[in-house]
């Protein structure tokens, strides 16, 4: 039997029992996790990779206000938010850069702390020629661009001149496209161009929730990451994120299990100047 007739037999297959695509997503992701725990120099393990508390990152006593957050589909955790804003808040003038704008909620929080965010984004006529619509285009960036120092880049991330930018970056931060092939190529491009000593790097989504791996964004990140980046590669707790430190953080397996004696408290305040009008 030829390899296209075994395709079409496979396709119809799935098309008669969709319930078989669990096993094959299944498949694929195993073959992913054997992929990434490979990197065994990088500590990585059946579970994912060493975790650090997300409270390491923040100063204690002190209350974070993540805003804008529109608690909209596509959109980051809070938790998320917080880890950008407190890793650019602890660097003095923080040159920030990051892939993926989208309503530009991240680029807009860190704005508030960091002296000069740079995000890079498919042009409207790349997302145009995807299909997608004018709607969707228009609401990338949304609260990032009325802000004075967010700069807005556009291009394709595999492609874009980053040499071109002149510099190197405090926080930079990953969240473009997620299939391998873009995660490795993204991780490979900054590294190459943007990344200095002092560094940090953040990836979003590297988790399908706190402490869950999305191994093949996972299995691109530890392949994009040169052999010269000496710094050590962790998951942050209750967020979504992987993060590259250039120096050493404490850190321990992850267990879902364990008690949750990290945690939170959140304040919720609508904004009152954006108070929706219904009509009736």
């Amino acid at each position: 039997m030829s390899r296209f007739t075994k395709t079409l037999r496979g396709l119809a297959s799935l098309v008669r029992n969709p319930w078989l695509l669990n096993h094959v997503l299944a498949a694929d992701e195993a073959s992913w996790q054997q992929r990434a725990v490979a990197h065994r120099a990088r500590n990585v393990t059946a579970q994912g990779l060493p975790a650090v508390p997300l409270t390491h990152f923040l100063s204690p006593g002190v209350d974070y206000t993540m805003r804008p957050f529109a608690f909209r589909e596509g959109g980051s955790l809070p938790t998320d938010l917080l880890l950008l804003r407190a890793l650019a808040g602890r660097v003095p003038g923080c040159r920030y850069f990051e892939i993926g704008t989208w309503r530009g909620e991240s680029a807009a929080n860190v704005a508030e702390v960091a002296a000069w965010v740079h995000t890079l984004n498919l042009s409207a006529q790349e997302i145009r020629d995807l299909g997608l619509p004018e709607r969707y285009i228009e609401l990338h960036g949304y609260f990032s661009r009325p802000l004075p120092n967010v700069t807005h880049l556009y291009g394709n991330s595999a492609t874009f001149d980053l040499a071109g930018l002149g510099q190197q970056f405090d926080v930079i931060f990953i969240d473009g496209d997620h299939h391998y092939e873009a995660v490795r190529t993204d991780t490979r491009r900054v590294f190459e161009h943007l990344v200095g000593p002092a560094t940090l790097v953040v990836w979003h989504d590297a988790n399908r929730q706190p402490g869950v791996p999305r191994w093949e964004v996972l299995a691109g990140i530890l392949d994009g990451l040169p052999g010269t980046a000496a710094g050590q590669l962790t998951q942050v707790e209750n967020t979504l994120c992987v993060l590259y430190s250039p120096q050493p953080l404490a850190t321990q397996p992850f267990d879902p299990l364990s008690d949750p004696t990290t945690w939170f408290e959140v304040t919720v305040r609508p904004r009152p100047d954006t108070a929706a009008n219904y009509t009736t």
